[in-house]
């Protein structure tokens, strides 16, 4: 009887088991595995639908890749779908770059595709450069003339250093340095004006493309613009500056002497005083004198005439 119910019970359990793979079977895709000659067994499409993978794009995307002539793994790119990648736009890159002859392996398409980058647009600019224009860029020649330059950049992107490598505004903006630093090694404004190829020259020269995810292969220059006489206001600036400089020089000696003359002021009132002060001395003294007798009066006409006495010779 245990015999029994152990056999029961298995074949209720196998039973269960069939039904369930049964029901993560993906029969219309296997038939499409097997049509195509796909590699993929029942076992690895129900592994699939058990790792919560879409087992009819990972077939379909191999399936295209497959008939491209691209050499692919089943299990690479269940792997690249599991780690956030977009399979479709890397099998799709990757046809482009075996039309195009371009070297382009699964893993760097999919690094890049990883990477946060455009991978089918990296292959269409490796393909088709595309044109990148800059703003008006600001500089000054030797003579301080502003000269505004505006340039069209021919770039195409750089598969190999695609992961890493840095985007459109690093180049744009080495590319205004380098603007810059060739209208500033001129000493006029006129040999700008007359030979653009100087900024060209300096910037096919400069490789300013290093290190990034493009590589640039011509520049032009667009529009070239006389800007302002910016030595002329840095000299007026400058004017300017000075003579307030001197301004305040001059104002600080004006307090200076005005502060002298009015200590000279009090200087003369002090004088003034001490000598009022000592006019009203006098008549003390000559009364003091006269009230001891050391002054004698001689009466010889009607005009007294007053005369010291021996021994007063100090008053």
């Amino acid at each position: 009887m245990s015999a029994q119910v152990i056999v029961v019970s298995a074949l209720i359990l196998g039973l269960l088991v069939f039904f369930v793979a049964l029901s993560l079977f993906p029969f219309r895709t296997y038939v499409k595995c097997i049509s195509a000659g796909i590699p993929a067994s029942p076992i690895d499409l129900i592994a699939m639908n058990l790792r919560k993978v879409p087992s009819d794009l990972i077939v379909d995307t191999y399936m295209k890749g497959d008939k491209a002539g691209l050499h692919l793994f089943l299990n690479r790119l269940e792997a690249h779908y599991l780690s956030g990648g977009d399979i479709e736009a890397v099998i799709n890159a990757l046809i482009s770059a075996v039309r195009a002859n371009l070297n382009l392996t699964f893993e760097r398409a999919a690094a890049i595709d990883l990477a946060g980058r455009d991978v089918l647009d990296a292959v269409r600019m490796s393909v088709q450069p595309r044109v990148i224009s800059t703003a008006g860029v600001s500089g000054i020649a030797r003579n301080g003339i502003e000269v505004i330059a505006k340039a069209k950049i021919t770039v195409k992107a750089n598969l190999e250093t695609m992961v890493g490598g840095a985007g459109e505004e690093t180049i744009l903006a080495r590319v205004s340095e380098g603007i810059v630093s060739a209208i500033g090694s001129t000493d006029t404004h006129t040999e700008v004006l007359k030979k653009p190829e100087i900024i060209t020259k300096t910037i096919m020269n400069a490789g300013l493309d290093a290190g990034s995810a493009f590589q640039i292969i011509s520049f032009e220059v667009a529009d070239l613009i006389v800007g302002r006489n910016i030595g002329a206001m840095l000299q007026t600036d400058q004017a300017e500056a000075d003579r307030k400089v001197a301004q305040a020089k001059a104002e600080g000696r004006r307090a200076l002497a005005m502060a002298l003359l009015q200590e000279n002021r009090a200087v003369e009132q002090e004088m003034k005083a001490r000598l009022v002060e000592a006019e009203m001395r006098v008549p003390i003294a000559l009364a003091e004198t006269y009230r001891k007798g050391r002054i004698l009066v001689a009466r010889k006409s009607k005009a007294p005439v007053a005369s010291l006495t021996k021994g007063d010779d100090n008053v």
